[in-house]
């Protein structure tokens, strides 16, 4: 009868935490009102009598001879369940999927960074449901390759300190995101370049700093490449690899790709996060103020030791 009412439990609550590890719902079985079980009367037979129970799986009933073999019941069980679509061990693969989706750091670039922020902002809260404290898109740069002598790389200043352009970086939006999640922010991506023109939302930025680029840990190689691929040709764009430095690729129709360790992202520096761009109507201040919330409480934003400032 236990063994009954945990596959009656996986069903009951496949919808709801179908990737909750299997003892989970071990621990919810004597609490979960919706399983039933129904004794049925004996029949009167000359051999031995058989006891059947019915199990009611979502309305449905399946007999089971409680007098057979384990091996037999086992059998009638998979196939009752499988009937009604359910796998007995699914909750247990979907558990392990769970715990294999590691966070990924990845960056994504199209012109300038202040606009894109925006939107990986609310594809976080949306896709992933974070809140403000839980945000992780930066603004920065990639793609280049070098750093000053400091390890900076910094947005153009006066003081000529590790000047982004000049050492071939682009303009990204880096973020840490379940590697399951690729593929949807990929998508975001591609939809943010112009519908009419294919191209970035100011074409009045010119030049390497706004190239379209992102990167993956292990570039081409990384399992969920493909995905990204698909985006990219669903999106009218060719995936391209980069060699750092690479120049602008505006009207090309192409995206450099890089791997994230030859092409590490640089955190740009605290007053380019959450930033107003000159595309849209201001954010807001609950928006701006969001880089005070993030430095305040150690979260993703660091001072980087550029210059705040030109």
């Amino acid at each position: 009868v236990v063994a009954l009412r945990v596959l009656c439990v996986v069903k009951t609550l496949s919808t709801m935490m179908s990737s909750r590890p299997l003892s989970l719902l071990l621990a919810l079985l004597l609490i979960t009102p919706s399983c039933s079980f129904h004794s049925v009367s004996l029949k009167s037979q000359t051999e031995a009598k058989p006891t059947t129970t019915s199990l009611w799986i979502m309305g449905e009933s399946q007999d089971v001879n409680v007098n057979e073999s384990t091996s037999n019941r086992r059998s009638v069980l998979t196939k009752s369940l499988a009937a009604a679509g359910i796998s007995m061990f699914a909750p247990i693969a979907n558990a392990e999927e769970q715990e294999n989706d590691s966070l990924t750091p990845v960056y994504f670039g199209t012109g300038c960074f202040w606009h894109i922020q925006r939107e990986f902002v609310e594809a976080e809260r949306r896709i992933l449901g974070r809140k403000d404290e839980d945000l992780t898109s930066r603004t920065g740069y990639a793609g280049g390759t070098k750093a000053d002598g400091k390890g900076r790389v910094c947005y153009h200043n006066l003081l000529g300190a590790g000047d982004y352009g000049k050492m071939g970086h682009g303009e990204v939006v880096g973020m840490t995101i379940p590697d399951s999640k690729i593929s949807d922010f990929a998508k975001v991506y591609f939809s943010l370049f112009n519908p009419k023109t294919g191209d970035r939302v100011d074409p009045g930025d010119k030049g390497g700093e706004y190239r379209y680029l992102l990167g993956l840990p292990g570039g081409d190689k990384h399992p969920r490449f493909g995905e990204v691929e698909a985006a990219a040709t669903a999106g009218g764009k060719r995936l391209v690899a980069g060699r750092g430095g690479d120049p602008d690729t505006y009207r090309q129709g192409i995206v450099y790709y890089y791997d994230t360790a030859k092409f590490p992202f640089y955190p740009a520096e605290i007053y380019h996060q959450f930033h107003n761009d000159f595309q849209s109507p201001p954010y807001g201040k609950k928006y701006n103020d969001l880089a005070d919330l993030e430095f305040a409480n150690g979260g993703f934003i660091k001072e980087t030791g550029c210059p705040e400032g030109f």
